[in-house]
Parts: structure tokens; sequence; C-alpha cells
């Protein structure tokens, strides 16, 4: 959380729903101005989409709004004690806390309100009737206190604070045992998922998300767009995934041109009055323009007759005070990939025969995958992060040999891989030019200042030091790099990661023009959905084919987040072989399913007895809510025990409950 940086102007909170207004913003580093006469409004239930292309200032602003960088000109107002939320593409680092214990430290307005009614409690528990305490205004004030702070603890969710904790999780893909797992054991990926949980469990007035999909595999991101979509404080986030941005925005803020334009709608309405906008904008050009040469032939023709000076001068001073339209230039908004014609293939590109794969002696990660990719194929393969997805790619790759079965790559097949850290490689004291040039070490007859050029390093750009790059800019040069050389194989792990949206239009153009094979990783639905032709399903220890692409695969239910592997794990067990399956004899099955059964019967008990548990804590909550309570000291002491003890029995049972579920969604 961020709080309200007194450099700022501010205003009492509460008086008006825009909660963070920013005009006439303006930014330079040296002689490159990033944008200027910028202008942003934030209020509640307003979901704002900020796009644009790398390097524009997307970052710069969110920063200044925030607090962080003083903008060269211009105003930032927002309230007194405002809570900014902000969750930063950079991975998080590691900490001792557990994965819960941090997700709550986000809500310190909450569990601090928690320890110091814990303190009251104490405080009023230990009273006694010949206690100085008893009479007086002390009692008086420490009831009051308790009181008060008792009434804002239940608005805020207090009791139902770590419930609600649990469920973020659930719904970013942790099983109910990852909560009690250090983070300094998880994951880049997964610390930045506990960053997430933290923030939408805390609920700040303002919430700012920059590129909160990279990290997450399609269930994760159906799971948080139902819970955006409903976001009722200032959200703004910035994102390359068109689906989600249709999904969640309500407003589109485009970077461009040095200057912010607003739309109203999402993403499709967003592309249509661009559109309208821009062909608005050409056509009142045209019209200046044709005026202006008009005065201009006036101004010639007469410049030297002295009968029409004072006309000329009049004209002269109206040109010279005539404020020019300028027409946004359109190749900001152009990165063009290419790929060199490849070697001709087999037909079959590879095979996986009933392969299985792992690692070391666990339990295999895939079993029984068979199938083939052929020639100019373009698949993308689907399903939670932990299922295999990257096991499946290293098999392909010779980097992991199958335990049983066999995994091929056919004749002159020659493959490059794209790999999500990537551009964490590339040498920062280099020029783009210079580091591109150690990829191609012989070009041939090609210019690859061209080849540069190409993908969005035209001019200048490529003399440009790497260190001084975005990370989309880094992220087009490495997918420039890997693509300079001609294979008939593309493997690309999440590829639009830092990608602006017109660098992802021109990307999906480029792999639909590709005349190999195309494996695809990427959380991106609008590119698959594009791009591929084909699906493999990776879950449950399985790899499956499906021909075409389906919607239901892409946009899974929003509640199938929890049904996921172990952060970290490697995939959830797979199931036992058809052959073994066919064996298995009638009084086995009857058996399982009788066990079924009562674990469902189990399930249903335990969590009516959670409903009951919640209730009574609910019962002695209102019993502490009544002021004659505090003039029984001995009766106040039990009831707070009571309720102490409501509370810790409902939370076994949630326990129990999530445990419970999460065997039955294993079975």
């Amino acid at each position: 959380m961020y709080p309200a940086s007194p450099a700022l102007s501010c205003w009492p909170a509460g008086i008006f729903n825009i909660v963070l207004t920013a005009s006439g913003l303006s930014k330079s580093y040296g002689p490159r101005t990033l944008f200027s006469d910028v202008t942003i409004k934030l209020a509640a239930g307003r979901r704002i989409a900020l796009v644009g292309g790398n390097g524009v200032g997307k970052t710069t602003l969110v920063s200044i709004l925030m607090g962080e960088q003083l903008p060269d000109s211009g105003e930032v107002f927002r309230p007194k004690d405002l809570r900014i939320g902000y969750l930063a593409q950079e991975l998080p680092g590691a900490t001792e806390a557990t994965v819960l214990e941090e997700v709550l430290a986000g809500s310190e307005h909450i569990t601090g309100l928690s320890a110091r009614l814990r303190e009251l409690e104490a405080e009023m528990a230990s009273v006694t009737t010949d206690s100085p305490l008893n009479d007086g205004p002390i009692n008086e004030k420490v009831i009051e206190e308790y009181g008060e702070l008792q009434s804002r603890f239940e608005q805020l969710g207090g009791y139902a604070l770590e419930a609600e904790a649990h469920r973020v999780l659930a719904g970013l893909g942790f099983a109910p045992d990852d909560a009690a797992k250090s983070c300094r054991e998880l994951s880049g990926g997964w610390r930045m998922r506990v960053s997430l949980a933290r923030l939408l469990l805390a609920e700040p007035d303002v919430l700012i998300l920059d590129e909160p999909t990279n990290h997450l595999d399609l269930d994760s991101i159906a799971w948080l767009a139902d819970r955006l979509r409903n976001w009722t404080s200032a959200l703004l986030f910035v994102s390359h995934d068109r689906d989600f941005i249709d999904d969640i925005a309500n407003r589109v803020v485009e970077l461009i041109g040095g200057t912010a334009n607003e739309y109203v709608g999402g993403f499709a309405e967003f592309v249509v009055e661009r559109e309208e906008r821009l062909a608005l904008i050409e056509a009142t050009a045209r019209r200046q323009a044709k005026e202006v040469q008009r005065v201009e032939r006036f101004v010639e023709r007469f410049r030297y007759k002295a009968t029409k000076a004072r006309q000329v001068q009049s004209r002269i001073k109206t040109l010279e005070k005539l404020e020019r339209i300028e027409v946004p230039d359109q190749r900001q908004l152009i990165a063009k990939f290419a790929f060199p014609e490849p070697q001709r293939s087999s037909r079959v590109v590879a095979e996986f025969d009933r392969a299985t794969v792992g690692y070391d002696d666990d339990e295999p990660i895939l079993t029984g995958i068979s199938f083939a990719l052929e020639r100019g194929d373009k698949v993308a393969l689907v399903g939670p992060n932990g299922a295999g997805k990257t096991t499946l790619i290293k098999l392909l790759m010779g980097e992991l040999q199958p335990l049983t079965g066999s995994a091929t790559i056919g004749t002159n097949v020659d493959h490059a891989v794209f790999v999500q850290d990537q551009a964490a490689a590339l040498d920062g004291s280099r020029t783009v030019y210079q580091e591109f040039m150690t990829a191609v070490p012989k070009p041939g007859t090609r210019n690859l200042r061209t080849v540069l050029g190409s993908f969005g390093f035209s001019g200048e750009a490529a003399d440009r030091k790497i260190d001084e790059l975005s990370g989309g800019e880094r992220t087009r040069l490495a997918l420039a790099m890997i693509m300079a050389n001609p294979v008939n194989l593309l493997v690309l792990d999440e590829p639009t990661n830092h990608l602006d949206l017109p660098s992802c239009d021109v990307l999906e153009d480029a792999l639909r023009a590709y005349p190999g094979a195309v494996i695809l990783v990427t959380h991106d639905r609008y590119l698959v959905r594009s791009v591929a032709d084909a699906l493999v399903e990776v879950r449950d220890g399985k790899a499956t084919w499906h021909d075409g692409v389906s919607e239901e695969l892409l946009a899974p239910r929003p509640d199938a987040a929890s049904r996921r592997p172990s952060a970290g794990a490697a995939a959830a067990k797979p199931e036992h072989k058809r052959a073994k399956q066919r064996q298995v004899s009638a009084a086995e099955r009857k058996a399982k399913n009788d066990a079924d059964r009562d674990q469902r019967k189990t399930l249903t008990k335990v969590e009516r007895q959670w409903e009951k548990a919640e209730a009574q804590v609910t019962i002695w909550q209102d019993k502490l809510g009544d002021p004659a309570l505090y003039d029984e000291p001995d009766k106040l002491a039990e009831v707070i025990a009571t309720h102490e003890a409501a509370k810790t029995k409902a939370a076994a049972l949630m326990s129990e409950w999530e445990s419970l579920s999460e065997t039955a969604s294993l079975d």
C-alpha cells in the first residue's frame, strides 16, 4: 500500500466520487518528451485499461499517479489517507512469511483493528469488581473504544478476512495446503500471485495493476476477470490481453503521440472509436491544409502589391498563429515481424507415441502422450500452470527422455525456442544493433539494420543502449534475435509478455503467415484464437489433442481455478492406464463407489457443522455488541472466551472442509 504523498495537493476523503485526478501532466527525459498535457480521472466503479506502445511512458505515468515520481508540469490531486495498491511487472522478492501471512499483511487496516480489539478484550477480561478500572471514566473509555472498533471491524469484513483470503488464494490457483508454505519456497510467478492476492484481499481505494495476467494461466485469468468485473473501487490496469480488457474495462486510455486519449467502453468499442477519431482528425487536417494552401497562394500572389499589403500581413500573422492539426503517425503503432524462408522438413515434424515423462524417480508428470505435429501445424498448449506444459516442451526438445513410449523429431527439422526470461539474457551495455549482430553472425546479403527496422527498431532506435529499453522493447528484440534465423519449428513460451498491443497484432499476422510449425504457450486468448488451428490441453497428467480452438478450453469456468495442482508442484496425479482400468473387478468398482459416497456424506456433514459454527460466532459477536454486558466484568470475560472458542472451532471446520474438498476433487 502507498499512503498519500504530502507533495501532492489533497482534499478531504469522501467528498467526491472521483478519488484521484491528474491534470496537465508532462514528463521528459533529456531531449525526449514522453508525454505532455495528460489528464486522467480515477473514480469508484471506473475500470480503466491503460494501453499504448512500448516506451511511450505507461509505467512512468503510473509512477507519477502513485507519487513515486514528480511530473515536470501538471498536478495530481487525491484525498488524504487514500490507499493505493500497486502490482508491478517485476517479480517480488522472497520473504520468510507464509503465503497466508503475506496475503493478510496487506490488510493492515483490518489486522491492526483485530490486534487492538484483542488488547481491549484482554484489558476488559482482567477487570474485577474491586478494580479501579471498574469505576470511573477509564472503564467507560475502554468500552466505548471497543464498541467503535468492533463496529468498524465488522463493517470491513474482519471476521471473515481469513476465510476470504483462502477463497482468493484458491481462485488464483493455490491448493489449501499452500497457505502454510513459506513464500521462499515459491517460484517468481507464484510469488507474483501472492502479491496479487494480497491486493485483492485489501481492496484499496485505487488498485493499479501492471500486466496482471503475465504469470497467470487461463483458469486463473477467468477467475480474476470475474473478480475485477465486479470491482467497486477505482481500477487502473495495463494489459496487452484484448479479451481481458474487454471482460473488465469500462474505459480505455491510450497513451500515444505524447498525449492521452480516453474512450468509453471495452476494447472493441475502443478500436471502433479510435478509428473514427483518426478519420475525423485526418479529414480536419486535410481541410486545414487546403485552407493554408489557399492563404499561401494569396500571400505569394499579392506580396509585393501595395494595395494588398495590409491584407497580406494579416494573413501572414494568421498563418503564424495557426495551430496546425497533427495526424497521429500510424507507423508508431506498427512493428513488423518477418521470417526468413526455412528449409523444407519432413511431413511429420514431431510425434509422440504413448510417451510417459517425469523427473528422476518421482511419479510421472504426463502419461499416454500420443499425437503428431505436422508441417505447418500451429498448436497452442493450454492448461493450468504446473500441469506439465514446460515438461512437454522439454520432452519435444530432447531435454528429457521418455520413461516409456517414444518422442521423435522429424527429418530436416530445425527449431528455435523463445522462453519467458529470454530478454533477461541481453547485454545491457550493448546497443540494439550490436546485440542483434550476435544472433546473426553471417547475415549474407541481408542488411541487419533493415531487418531490425522490420522489428520496430529503425533509425536511431537501433543505436539505443539495451539498458535504456522498456521491458516490452527488450522482449521484442529477443524475439527478433530468435526469428532472424530460418527454422521450420518455432516454440514460443509466453511471447506476448511485456509486448504492446500493436506488436501483438503484428506478431499475430506473422505467425499466421509463418510457413513452419508453431508450438505456442500463451495466456493471450486472442492470439490463440487468431493463430492456432489445434489445441493440446495439458491437465490432470494428460496431454490431449483437440482439433480447432474450443472456447470452452480457452475460457474455463472461474471456479476451475480452485481445482489445480499445488503451487510449485509438477502436476496432479496421473490417471491409471486404460488397460489397468479394464482389469478392475466389479467388486473393486463397487468398493470405490461406496468410498466416494461415504466421502460425499462426510463432506456434507462437515459443511453443515461449519455453517452452524459460523452462526455461533455471529451470535456471540452480537452479544459482545450489547453495552449492558460491560457492566458485568465476569460475564464479559466468559462471553469473550466463548466467542474466541467459537471462532477457533469455525476455523478448524473450515480447514477440514477445504481438505476434504481438495481430496474429493483429486479423486
